[in-house]
């Protein structure tokens, strides 16, 4: 279950930072109280993993799936750039996420 809940984590991070955004500095209400609730689901999910997994470990793979599954949100709700480097670097990430899973 430590890993399910770390892949729960790791959305309410990627979800909390999407709603952020919308929220436009905290202007607008519901996407404020939507990316705060993101966060604390987040932090809950992150702490039930933890009872199980290293905190390395858990640390870097909720960071990875927030940070990859925030680019990829950013790239096709926000128009963000696409560059093969940017892809690159995400491909990076996912080789050190699952590095770190295989480790485990």
């Amino acid at each position: 279950m430590a890993w399910i809940f770390l892949l729960f984590a790791g959305m309410g991070e990627m979800f909390g930072m999407f709603f952020l955004k919308l929220s436009d500095g905290f202007k607008k209400r519901t996407p404020s109280l939507l990316a705060l609730l993101s966060g604390a689901t987040s932090f809950y999910f992150l702490s039930l993993s933890l009872r199980e997994l290293p905190i390395g470990t858990a640390y870097g793979i909720w960071t990875g799936i927030g940070s990859v599954g925030t680019v990829l949100l950013g790239i096709f709700f926000f128009k963000e750039g696409v560059s093969l480097s940017r892809i690159g670097f995400i491909v990076c990430i996912i080789a050190g996420v699952v590095g770190l899973k295989i480790v485990s």
